[in-house]
């Protein structure tokens, strides 16, 4: 960022320059016109999670703290991502006041040896922080991955369904504690929606009323970059 001295990670002017509120389609985070609530994409072809929320775009200067945050031990970063994801929330409540709110908040979980690479899951910390904020149970042992896959990021868009499919499952022994909650699915970065997609299906299908998904940053169009 600019680098200015201040208290918080990211300095107001930043925030200011960098952070302001877009309208965003109601289903898929992406930015829409001012009045319309869902896209025509989701329109025509619903996803399988009911609301998606996000905090920023995954463009500058954010991409490049995510990158960090998320493959550079940047933990430090984790309070304010939060904080950004929290004040996306708190909008959409005043905007949709009597949308459902999640009873269950899970992290989109890494394989085994993602974690051990890492050190973390970046999707936890912020889901757990989230949690603490909202008062709502967050855990990171409810949803598994069960099959290691590509980085998405390295693969073409078309390709990006196939590669998940299969990959996350419920807990066999815990699936009842989903039956009839609204879950929201946290994670660092959206980009086709095709993990989102993948994990609502398995959501849904274990008992799960509705999913939502909170991602810190929801990566445009290609149109729109």
């Amino acid at each position: 960022m600019c680098r200015q001295w201040g208290g918080e990670r990211v300095c107001p002017d930043c925030l200011a320059r960098f952070a302001q509120p877009v309208p965003r389609c109601t289903r898929c985070a992406l930015d829409v016109p001012h009045g319309v609530r869902v896209c025509g994409a989701c329109l025509a072809a619903p996803p399988p999670f009911e609301r998606s929320l996000a905090a920023l775009d995954y463009a500058f200067p954010w991409d490049g703290l995510i990158t960090r945050f998320k493959f550079h031990d940047g933990l430090d970063l984790a309070g304010m991502f939060v904080q950004r994801m929290l004040v996306a929330h708190s909008a959409d409540r005043a905007a949709h006041p009597d949308a459902p709110q999640p009873t269950w908040l899970l992290p989109v979980p890494l394989s085994a040896g993602r974690v051990r690479e890492r050190g973390y899951n970046q999707a936890w910390e912020l889901a757990r922080r989230l949690a603490r904020a909202l008062r709502c149970p967050a855990d990171a042992g409810l949803l598994l991955r069960v099959k290691d896959t590509l980085h998405q990021v390295a693969l073409p868009v078309e390709r990006r369904a196939a590669n998940v499919r299969g990959a996350f499952a419920v807990e066999p022994r815990r699936r009842d504690e989903l039956r009839g909650h609204v879950v929201a699915v946290v994670d660092d970065v959206v980009t086709s929606g095709a993990t989102a997609a993948e994990i609502g299906r398995v959501l849904l299908q274990a008992g799960a009323a509705q999913v939502h998904v909170w991602t810190l940053a929801r990566t445009p169009r290609p149109q729109d970059r």
